[in-house]
């Protein structure tokens, strides 16, 4: 597993001006020639109104002084994608760069020297030591810390630069007003549900829960003819529970046999910026948990509830520390995670019910990395509990390279009570009862008694079960294949809808 090493050091670059002989200039002269500082509300108002007015935010929108003042709001960390001057569109073979070649080494030195030649025109000596400098081992691009204008100004103009973005800027929409966005800790709660009535769950051989909603994607009738055996699908989410035996030395029990769980971390969480080797793959939230029982919890004996693939192999990574992919440590688990589980083989699927409403780009390289490894990335649409949701689809579900799911409610064509839907949605999963909000069972933190979970996350868990289901009945399919049978048996087929794409995923008929 990948390391990042610690950062070292921060440049401190006070003169902004490009005269270096700074003992005729006044303080006055000084004051005119830095850029204005925005506030933090100034950048959310911004970036809040941009999402509302086209329903996307990208940092290249914002000016040069937007991007300086969410640098000196965040953690002065500016994270640099960069390429060949000769190259032109990369994202479709992320997969295949190898940024150990000259021409990939070349663009990295020339983004170094053009910030030490823009350091050497103020006076100021600029080492790589003194940049903090990473660069990533696979994907092309490298972090600085960095507190210059003119300098982030000059490397945003380079041709070899296809972006620069502050890596630690979140924004707090509670404050800026957006209608109480959800808080960091969102999605964090995962405690056993003691109000199950029998209408929840039917119970199946050896003595395992079936939650109510699977009927409704024809899942119990698929188990007839596939488990998920010999699929192993790829988690990107807060870990798995140290507690939950079901995912731990009981995931083969009951009807669940010959299978793997592998757990990783690549999330840190410590306050430290110095201190950057992830903390470990236990889950410390309660959402990875959840989500790892809806793909992959055991047809077991002891009355817990049974995953959607119970025979598929998992492998879970701890990316972030909640559903909200905004702090700088989560964007780089999440890439790290990506990374890890693109390059193994075994892995053919991965489930990401997380994300949040604006890209970040080193994400968007994961992304495609991944998916250049022919990965079926599966990815939540979105779930707002305090946060209104007026917002589209959020990312990365918005890519092209993932599979938008959302979660609607039974009977009819209505988004979750949390949900976002919008053109960008591909598939939907029933996890809402109409008559009292009740949500799909799943494994809790830690015993048999099931818990409950919404939103668009358990649906695109669900989905990714699924998939499981279908590969395992077709090993030598490919992602496209795979990806095309869901799509054909899902309800609404041939016609896409332009909130619910092509409806529900139907497992019986897609496995046949």
């Amino acid at each position: 597993m990948r390391k990042f090493y610690a950062l070292l050091a921060v440049v401190s670059l006070i003169s902004f001006g490009c005269n270096t002989d700074s003992e005729h200039i006044t303080p006055e002269e000084i004051e005119e020639q830095e850029p204005r500082l925005l506030s933090r509300e100034e950048l959310d108002n911004m970036i809040i109104t941009s999402l509302q007015e086209t329903d996307e935010f990208k940092w290249s929108q914002a000016s040069d002084e937007e991007l300086f003042s969410a640098l000196m709001q965040g953690d002065s960390i500016l994270t640099i994608g960069y390429r060949p001057t000769s190259e032109k569109n990369i994202a479709g073979r992320m997969a295949s760069i190898n940024v150990d070649e000259q021409a990939w080494q070349k663009a990295r030195q020339d983004i170094l020297r053009n910030i030490e030649a823009q350091g050497e025109q103020r006076g100021k000596s600029i080492r790589s030591a003194d940049l903090n400098l990473f660069e990533h081992k696979v994907l092309p691009f490298i972090e600085i810390k960095i507190s210059d204008f003119e300098i982030i100004s000059s490397i945003r103009n380079m041709p070899n630069v296809r972006y620069a973005e502050p890596l630690g800027y979140e924004v707090n929409f509670r404050s800026a007003g957006a209608n109480n966005r959800e808080e960091s800790d969102s999605g964090c709660s995962n405690d056993p549900e003691n109000g199950l009535s029998l209408d929840d769950y039917t119970v199946i051989s050896p003595n395992a829960k079936v939650s109510w909603n699977y009927s409704f994607m024809n899942i119990p009738q698929a188990w007839n003819y596939a488990t998920g055996q010999g699929i192993a699908v790829g988690l990107i989410d807060t870990g798995i529970s140290a507690g939950q035996a079901k995912l731990n030395s009981q995931f083969n029990s009951g009807y669940s046999s010959g299978r793997y769980v592998n757990k990783y971390g690549f999330y840190n969480s410590s306050f430290w910026p110095w201190n950057t080797d992830p903390d470990g793959p236990d889950d410390q939230c309660g959402h990875g948990t959840a989500m790892a029982g809806v793909i992959a919890a055991p047809r077991s004996n002891s009355g817990s509830s049974v995953g959607v693939a119970y025979n598929a192999n998992l492998v879970a990574t701890r990316g972030t520390g909640d559903v909200i992919v905004n702090s700088g440590k989560e964007k780089t688990g999440v890439s790290d995670a990506l990374v890890f589980l693109g390059d193994r083989s075994d892995v053919k699927i991965i489930s990401m019910s997380i994300g949040d409403v604006f890209t970040n780009s080193k994400v968007e390289d994961a992304i495609r990395y991944a998916y250049g490894k022919g990965k079926l990335i599966f990815a939540a649409a979105g779930t707002s509990t305090s946060f209104t949701n007026w917002y589209g689809v959020i990312f990365p579900a918005s890519m092209s390279e993932t599979v938008a799911v959302t979660g609607i409610k039974e009977g009819q064509y209505e988004r979750c009570d949390v949900c976002h839907s919008g053109s960008q949605v591909d598939f939907t999963i029933v996890m809402e009862k109409a008559s009292n909000d009740r949500h799909g069972l799943t494994l809790a933190m830690s015993g048999d008694q099931p818990s409950t979970v919404g939103g668009s996350s358990v649906a695109t868990a669900t989905a990714a079960g699924i998939a499981a289901l279908v590969w395992s009945n077709h090993p030598n399919w490919n992602r496209d294949q795979v990806l095309n049978k869901l799509k054909e048996t899902a309800d609404l087929y041939p016609n896409r809808n332009s909130e619910y794409g092509w409806g529900t995923i139907d497992a019986l008929a897609a496995v046949n």
